[in-house]
């Protein structure tokens, strides 16, 4: 059959929408999301926590700016697929090197571009978030439904394992400067693993300019395997998919908890709830933005900060263990980070780093190294 610039976009619900071709010619196929920040595009692309999704951008212009050789948050793209209202073919930016669409093809990735993605947008919003197919290659609708409908899901999948790394490494690099670009981190006070459970690169920048040399280890190694490097502390970081499917991780923690400082972001969080005993529950249409504001409890003050992620930990489930929230949602309630009164161990929801986003949560990093120093770090 032959390949046209045309392109479909059909939901597990049966809903199609029609435009044209983005990136690379082809299928794919993911869990349809939207994305409401205004840039940050070519983060978010190669953010390891997309893996399976699609990603709508809600902003009406994407790649205005292209594509640079620095912005990037793992070793690869991970997005399934990314669907615009327009893709700007003429970038301009003194760092971009290519186009969106150009960068998209390299990495044969298949994306949609030319429909109108406030009514995708107001439809997952009302129906929540559901498995899509793309596909520039098959015309019948019909057979896109049929084949939507049968899609898998991503509850109870480990989508860890596809996205982290097989061996453990050390991370040399500081934060971005204007004039220097990514730049020597200050010498290190604090040594830390990090768990890789789809880590992204601007929390590594982060840990090494807060003071910290930074091991990454695959998300597979025991808790035996870290503390036998005697750490200061423990990072885990965010990561796809649902956090039950990663039993081995969630298992590693708990052993962990009590033993060494611990500091989680997303996933990790959520990892964190179910070792202390709680549950996780799956959003109707997930957090993914550059603009999500955010209370902490303990000062009030409301910070605008950066969000990607499905799942929430309940809150009330670890209530009696000696946990307590410390940050709230104030789009939807629901719970932003956690601490334990007594054992070294917090973790955010929300992503401090950045990358795209607001650096509102910088200070966290701070917290961490004051955490390690306080429990008798040099």
């Amino acid at each position: 059959m032959a390949v046209t610039t045309d392109a479909l976009l059909v939901l597990r619900d049966g809903r199609v929408f029609r435009g044209e071709v983005l990136g690379a010619q082809g299928e794919t196929s993911g869990e349809v999301i939207f994305n409401t920040a205004m840039s940050g595009y070519q983060e978010i692309i190669t953010d390891p926590s997309y893996r399976g999704q699609i990603v709508t951008m809600t902003y009406p212009m994407i790649g205005n700016y292209g594509v640079n050789d620095e912005d990037v948050e793992s070793r690869r793209p991970w997005v399934n697929g990314l669907i615009v209202k327009e893709a700007s073919a003429h970038p301009s930016s003194w760092r971009g090197r290519v186009s969106l669409d150009h960068y998209l093809k390299a990495h044969r990735i298949v994306g949609l571009q030319g429909i109108d993605t406030r009514a995708l947008t107001r439809h997952l919003r009302d129906h929540g978030s559901q498995d899509g197919i793309i596909s520039t290659v098959e015309p019948d609708v019909e057979r896109l439904r049929e084949r939507a409908r049968a899609l898998p899901q991503i509850v109870g999948r480990d989508m860890v394992r596809e996205v982290s790394v097989e061996a453990p490494y050390g991370w040399p690099e500081g934060e971005w400067t204007l004039d220097r670009g990514y730049v020597a981190p200050p010498p290190a006070r604090f040594t830390v693993v990090a768990y890789d459970a789809g880590i992204k690169l601007n929390i590594l920048r982060r840990l090494r300019t807060a003071g910290c040399e930074v091991t990454v280890v695959p998300a597979g190694t025991p808790a035996a395997g870290v503390l036998e490097r005697n750490p200061d502390g423990v990072f885990l970081s965010n990561g796809p998919g649902d956090p039950e499917g990663v039993p081995y991780l969630v298992e590693s923690v708990r052993a962990l908890i009590g033993k060494v400082p611990i500091f989680g972001i997303c996933l990790g969080q959520q990892i964190i709830g179910l070792a202390a005993g709680g549950r996780t529950y799956k959003l109707p249409f997930g957090h993914h933005g550059a603009n999500h504001p955010v209370r902490d409890l303990a000062t009030g003050r409301v910070e605008i900060t950066s969000h990607n992620h499905n799942f929430a930990v309940d809150p009330a489930s670890v209530a009696g263990g000696g946990w307590e929230p410390t940050h709230l949602n104030l789009n939807d309630g629901t719970c932003e980070g956690l601490r334990h009164r007594e054992l070294p161990v917090f973790c955010v929801q929300y992503h401090p780093e950045a990358s795209p986003g607001p650096h509102d949560a910088i200070y966290l990093f701070g917290r961490f190294t004051e955490l390690m120093a306080r429990e008798g770090a040099p």
